[in-house]
């Protein structure tokens, strides 16, 4: 028994170092209270997540579900309801009205990539680009993701602001959700 817990711990600590101390997701990883299934999309996962509600109402009112819907594959960066509610106070009220949807839709494509990214391949990119890698996102814009000296994974926008990666690798059946403590801006 103590053999197993011992390659249990090696192996944890292991996927640790190569996520860079990112949580890695499980097969169906909770996220939200809710289980993300890789079979379902990122639209019938991010639903079900309560610490995605304002990001799933954005969506609705960006009339991006569709998009998200289909084949993909994407990366999202999937900024949760306490980093919309580190905006100042309003911003997500006047984004969700019909007049501001253009702005909305940039927001919202900013933090999505095309292609699937993992952890795995944001890493390998960086470590190719002198230890950041530079993505390019729907919107059309870069997103520059990097390792801080704790293992953490960071993304930095146009405007210099920082999302930290919380949860990696949240498998989709189009594409992979990362979860991000901050809303990104272009």
């Amino acid at each position: 028994m103590q053999a197993l817990s011992r390659k249990f711990a090696s192996g944890f600590a292991a996927a640790l170092l190569l996520t860079g101390g990112v949580a890695i997701a499980a097969k169906n990883p909770m996220v939200g209270g809710a289980a993300m299934y890789s079979t379902k999309d990122i639209i019938d996962n991010a639903v079900n997540s309560r610490d995605h509600t304002t990001l799933v109402a954005a969506v609705k009112a960006a009339g991006l579900v569709d998009t998200l819907k289909g084949p993909g594959p994407f990366t999202v960066f999937a900024p949760t309801n306490a980093a919309f509610a580190k905006l100042p106070k309003g911003t997500v009220d006047s984004l969700l009205k019909p007049e501001n949807k253009a702005m909305l839709t940039k927001v919202l494509t900013y933090h999505v990539v095309a292609g699937r990214m993992t952890a795995a391949d944001i890493a390998a990119n960086a470590k190719a680009h002198g230890g950041k890698a530079m993505l390019t996102t729907v919107e059309g814009e870069n997103l520059t993701a990097w390792k801080d000296k704790t293992g953490a994974w960071w993304l930095t926008d146009a405007k210099g602001g920082k999302a930290k990666i919380t949860i990696a690798n949240v498998m989709q059946s189009n594409g992979v959700i990362h979860v991000v403590d901050t809303v990104l801006m272009p």
